[in-house]
């Protein structure tokens, strides 16, 4: 969909758009009362900003929609086919790896790890995984927020694009 596309949709239809990137709705609500966005950066600028912080209940509401690293998402929805995209460079033979890290960071946090995958390795998420576990609750609530609008930033710049990207 062209950005000027976007900006001229009913909110409602602007609402499906942007929601399959970060359903929590005080995010979606202000990314789609911001219209009209002149760029993509601006509008990934204003995902990377707006709501901010999320709180732990909206972060517990949209971990519920991500698969754990290095599991495949299931289902026919938006949020799973774009999980499935963001994680096809996490290697299948870290699989035994990336489960154990998943479940000491359950154990610490008792939630899902999360962090954007696209772009990086099973090894750097392992990493990063190891790192994190270091961080008191506080910390890491602060680093999925970070996240959560990574992921969704990406996410609208793969649905919206720009009139000379088309071309």
């Amino acid at each position: 969909m062209l950005l000027t596309e976007f900006n001229s949709r009913t909110r409602d239809a602007a609402v499906d758009v942007v929601k399959p990137a970060l359903d929590i709705p005080r995010w979606y609500d202000a990314i789609v009362d911001g219209r009209p966005y002149a760029s993509i950066e601006a509008l990934t600028d204003a995902a990377a900003q707006v709501a901010a912080p999320l709180t732990a209940d909206e972060i517990d509401r949209a971990l519920a929609h991500h698969p754990r690293i290095g599991e495949r998402a299931e289902g026919q929805s938006a949020e799973a086919a774009h999980a499935r995209s963001e994680q096809s460079g996490v290697d299948a033979s870290a699989a035994d790896a990336l489960a154990a890290g998943n479940r000491a960071y359950e154990e610490t946090f008792d939630r899902v790890f999360l962090v954007r995958a696209a772009g990086r390795s099973a090894d750097d998420i392992l990493a990063l995984l190891q790192q994190r576990l270091g961080n008191t609750p506080e910390e890491e609530l602060a680093v999925i927020d970070q996240q959560l609008r990574e992921i969704a930033a990406l996410r609208l710049a793969g649905a919206i694009e720009t009139e000379g990207a088309r071309a």
